[in-house]
């Protein structure tokens, strides 16, 4: 019995539990790398909240501000088990929009007082754009002062995976940090991050955009060793407009936000939590094995279709590859079709996907493609539907 075979039952349980998945049957929502869909579990703990205790959070001393600062205080040990936090007591944890601004955070308020003349940083330019653009602001910002920072480009193997012997030769006593990223939103591949602090050696700090993991499969903070984990709630089945900075704090200075804090978003922390719990409910293990497997049934399908071709790592298209698969995401392109015409062809038949440049780092890809990106609600059905209408398209 194959994944799929084994865990259908399962999966199908689960995807019964999203109203807006289970509203339109008649659609397959491709697209959970940009918004995941949210399960009844989460909308309901909003809605319980704000129908029985709505408060701003740190901003009064009555029962229902009282309840909500202390809910926000717990969602901060709750994120910490999630990501298995070796030292929950030494560590932090700070509610930000997104991944976007954690990042930005980072870099204005923990690094960037730190940095001295001919300091490294080592930066993913074929990543996502939002692990780009932190560090090249800090290092203009302190250009304009006459500190100069060497910015540092990641290398990459021929896999799209990291050089790891290439970025060893990198890196030196005067790195300050590594930028990584735990999963690939483009390729669909893990970085393998836990490889990255033999290189860093002890001392270096590692900051990882974790969009695209966080939710998606397990992280363990433990077995990484990272020093930050950047996350967006709505990409892990929370509300929009909430995410998360984990800071080990145990390399350099204790990681805090610069400035006043203004009002928490105290009904995305409420929905994050309740996201985190039905995760766990559902076993991260279960639903990283459903994605990759849904992954490899695409891409074995799309190899099979001379007209398209995937990007990334060739090697990992067949079902039986033997390296690794692709998490859940799958990025092609016709060889005649524009993708943004072909997205609309897609969305023609019922076929939710995106299609554009994927806000790229300056060293990924240039041109635009059609992003395929599941999760645990989608369905071996819908993988086969999306392949025969791009078989029709097929033209030798």
């Amino acid at each position: 019995m194959d994944v799929l075979d084994e865990l259908r039952p399962w999966q199908e349980e689960l995807r019964g539990q999203f109203p807006l998945i289970t509203a339109n049957p008649d659609v397959a929502y491709l697209d959970s790398a940009a918004t995941s869909q949210k399960p009844k579990a989460v909308l309901d703990a909003v809605l319980t909240y704000l129908t029985t205790g709505n408060a701003n959070a740190a901003r009064g001393t009555y029962p229902w501000a009282n309840r909500t600062t202390t809910r926000i205080e717990q969602a901060r040990d709750r994120l910490r088990r999630f990501l298995d936090d070796p030292a929950p007591e030494r560590s932090g944890v700070h509610f930000v929009s997104g991944t976007t601004e954690g990042l930005r955070a980072i870099a204005r308020d923990w690094l960037l007082p730190q940095l001295r003349d001919g300091d490294d940083i080592v930066v993913p330019f074929a990543d996502h754009a939002a692990n780009n653009a932190p560090w090249l602001e800090t290092a203009e910002l302190l250009r304009h002062q006459g500190i100069s920072v060497n910015v540092r480009p990641m290398p990459y193997d021929a896999a799209h995976d990291y050089d790891i012997d290439r970025l060893t030769a990198l890196v030196s006593d005067r790195t300050r940090l590594i930028a990584a990223t735990h999963v690939h939103h483009v390729y669909g591949n893990d970085m393998n991050v836990h490889r990255l602090r033999g290189v860093a050696g002890p001392a270096v700090p590692i900051c990882l955009d974790a969009a695209q993991g966080v939710g998606h499969l397990p992280l363990s903070t433990a077995a990484t060793d990272v020093d930050f984990v950047v996350f967006s709630g709505h990409k892990a089945m929370a509300l929009p407009g909430t995410g998360a900075i984990w800071a080990r704090n145990q390399r350099g200075p204790t990681y805090a936000p610069a400035g006043w804090s203004g009002s928490p978003n105290t009904s995305g922390i409420i929905s994050l939590v309740a996201a985190l719990d039905w995760l766990d409910a559902a076993d991260m293990d279960r639903i990283a094995r459903w994605n990759t497997a849904l992954g490899a049934r695409l891409t074995d399908g799309l190899r099979t279709l001379s007209s398209f071709e995937v990007l990334g790592c060739q090697s990992s298209l067949a079902t039986d590859s033997p390296v690794q698969q692709r998490q859940g995401i799958v990025a092609f392109r016709h060889r005649v079709i524009g993708s943004n015409d072909l997205g609309f062809i897609l969305a023609a038949h019922g076929l939710m996907v995106r299609a554009d440049g994927h806000c790229q780092g300056d060293q990924g890809e240039k041109a635009a493609s059609v992003r395929v990106s599941l999760h645990v609600y989608n369905t071996v059905e819908e993988v086969d539907r999306l392949l025969a209408v791009l078989g029709e398209l097929d033209h030798d």
